[in-house]
C-alpha cells in the first residue's frame, strides 16, 4: 500500500544548553518514499534520526512508527523500525556471521528464525562470501553492508540510516546506494546526507534543514517538473546592466563575466522574444532556460541565509 503512512512526526523538538537544535519539526513518510534530510553540518540531521530511532528523547513532539507511539510503546515500535547510525556499531573482534546472530538475538528473533534471517539477509546484502572473516577486516564498504544488515536484519518497516556513504570510495558509494533503493521500494526511508548528488540519484522525497527547522520539501518528480525562472544568456556586445534589468518580467540579473548574464524573471513572463529581437545589436550567442535543481535550492535557502 503506497498510501501507507509509516512515520508520522509532530512539532519534534530538542535542546542543547537552551538552544533548540531541532525546532517544532513536523513531516510524514509513507511506504515506497526514500526520504533524503538534506543541511549543512549541525543542521539538526543526525539529532533528529536519532530521535526517530529511540535513541534519544525529544524536550517536545510525538513519533508515531507504523502506528505506535514512539514514547509511549518504545519496544514495541523499534521491532518495526532499522537503524543504523554514522558509525556502525559493529564487533569487529566477530565475524560477520557472530555479528549477525547476536543481533538477530537483539531484535528478538528465536535461534531458528534469526539463522534463516541471517543467512537471507547476507544474500541480499552481498555478504555471502564474507561470512566468516573478521569484522575488523573488512574494507568500510562491506563494513557499512553489515551496519545495513543488521539493521534491516528483523526484516523492519522503516528504515533509518545517517549519512550511509560517508567516507566511501565511488564503487562503494554506488553499491550501497543500489541496495538502500531495492531496501526502499516496499518499505520507507530516512536517509540523512550532505551530498546533493547522493540524495538526488537516491532519493523520492527531499526535506532541507536549517538551524533545526524544515525549510524546504518537495518530492523530486515535482521539482523536475516545475517551470524556468532563470536565463542565461551570452552577449557579444551587453548593453548597460539597466537596460537587461527593464525587459519584460526579469527581476533579477546576474553578471557572470565575459559577457554572460542570467535572468531570473517571473514565472511565466519570459523576455526570450525581446532578447531574440535585439540579437542582431547585443549579439546574442547564448539562450538557454536554467530549470530549478537540488544546488540551487540549497544554496538559496541554506548557504545564503546562513552567510546573511
Amino acid at each position: 500500500m503506497r498510501n501507507e503512512i509509516l512515520v508520522q512526526v509532530e512539532r519534534l523538538t530538542r535542546c542543547y544548553s537552551g538552544v533548540r537544535v531541532v525546532d517544532e519539526m513536523s513531516f510524514t513518510l509513507f511506504r515506497g518514499q526514500i526520504l533524503g534530510f538534506l543541511g549543512a553540518n549541525g543542521a539538526g540531521k543526525s539529532t533528529t534520526l536519532r530521535m526517530l530511532a529511540g535513541v534519544l528523547a525529544p524536550d517536545e513532539g510525538r513519533i508515531v512508527i507504523g502506528g505506535v507511539d514512539l514514547l509511549d510503546q518504545p519496544a514495541q515500535a523499534k521491532r518495526i523500525l532499522g537503524y543504523l547510525p554514522e558509525q556502525p556499531p559493529l564487533y569487529h573482534e566477530l565475524t560477520v556471521d557472530e555479528q549477525l546472530h547476536y543481533s538477530a538475538r537483539l531484535h528478538g528473533l528465536s535461534y531458528r528464525i534469526g539463522r534463516q534471517a541471517t543467512m537471507r539477509i547476507k544474500q541480499r546484502c552481498g555478504l555471502t562470501e564474507v561470512g566468516r572473516r573478521l569484522i575488523g577486516h573488512l574494507s568500510k564498504g562491506y563494513r557499512q553492508r553489515v551496519g545495513i544488515a543488521q539493521a534491516v536484519l528483523h526484516d523492519p518497516s522503516v528504515i533509518v540510516l545517517d549519512e550511509p556513504t560517508v567516507g566511501l570510495d565511488p564503487i562503494q558509494s554506488r553499491e550501497i546506494r543500489e541496495l538502500i533503493r531495492e531496501l526502499g521500494r516496499e518499505r520507507g526511508v530516512l536517509l540523512s546526507s550532505h551530498l546533493l548528488t547522493e540524495v538526488q540519484t537516491l532519493c523520492t522525497h527531499v526535506q532541507m534543514i536549517r538551524a533545526g527547522r524544515l525549510v524546504y520539501t518537495s518530492a523530486l518528480a515535482d521539482l523536475e517538473r516545475q517551470p524556468s525562472t532563470r536565463l542565461r544568456i551570452a552577449l557579444q556586445a551587453p548593453p548597460p546592466l539597466a537596460c537587461l534589468n527593464q525587459l519584460p518580467g526579469v527581476v533579477q540579473v546576474d553578471e557572470l563575466g565575459e559577457g554572460r548574464f542570467r535572468l531570473h524573471h517571473v514565472a511565466g513572463v519570459t523576455p526570450t522574444a525581446l532578447l531574440i529581437e535585439q540579437a542582431g545589436d547585443w549579439g546574442l550567442r547564448e539562450l538557454t532556460p536554467e530549470y530549478a535543481n537540488l544546488e540551487q535550492i540549497f544554496v538559496e535557502l541554506i548557504l545564503k541565509a546562513e552567510a546573511d
